[in-house]
């Protein structure tokens, strides 16, 4: 699949399923191209999309008994019944046999995904899920890494591979499709996440 095709597609709420990989306490610490409190928020805007579609959601660790350390507990709060692969060692997770077995179990072809880092742990397995022929669609604003460059670089290698770039709000937008679908649903989800969408809210209310 080229990047052509693969912007053809929209995101469907039948076929996508989100992949959080690494988003663990070490690693985060190595997040510089987006400040902690905005970097958290992006990452639990996308988990919040994926509960609010009910999309299938897998997550998976590295080497958490070492300094990468364990996932952000409220992942593991929010999805306390999804596939969770603490992987021993395979720094790509798609190396990983029981992360494969899950994301093939879900039975979708569209992959959010989104890491730590962006340039290891989100472009090494898209490379292997594209190679494979899944459509990937890359979070990048729920992904982090050392620097813009580190970032720009990766990005750069994923989309000439095919994976398409994106961010948590126009996900969130791309799945809703039409604001007749669950209204409420999408506006409480960007209120909390987005302060300026909560001040637009709170000014509409007012007028009523």
């Amino acid at each position: 699949m080229t990047a052509t095709q693969a912007s053809d597609n929209r995101l469907s709420v039948s076929d996508a399923a989100v992949l959080l990989v690494d988003h663990q306490s070490g690693l985060l610490s190595l997040v510089q191209d987006y400040t902690p409190e905005e970097f958290k928020n992006n990452v639990l805007a996308l988990a919040d999309i994926a509960r609010l579609f009910k999309l299938p959601t897998i997550l998976t660790t590295s080497f958490e008994a070492g300094p990468n350390g364990p996932i952000m507990p409220e992942l593991k709060e929010m999805f306390p019944d999804a596939p969770f692969i603490p992987r021993p060692g395979q720094i790509n997770a798609w190396d990983n046999d029981d992360f494969v077995k899950a994301v093939k179990q879900t039975g979708r072809k569209q992959l959010i995904i989104a890491g730590v880092v962006t340039d290891v742990c989100v472009a090494f397995p898209t490379l292997s899920a594209l190679k494979e022929g899944y459509q990937v669609f890359v979070v990048t604003d729920a992904s982090g890494t050392f620097n813009k460059s580190v970032r720009d670089a990766a990005l750069m290698r994923m989309v000439h591979s095919g994976a398409v770039m994106t961010n948590w709000f126009a996900v969130a937008c791309e799945l809703q499709r039409d604001w007749r679908n669950n209204m409420e649903g999408l506006a409480t989800l960007l209120a909390n996440h987005l302060p300026a969408y909560r001040n637009l809210i709170t000014s509409f209310q007012a007028k009523k």
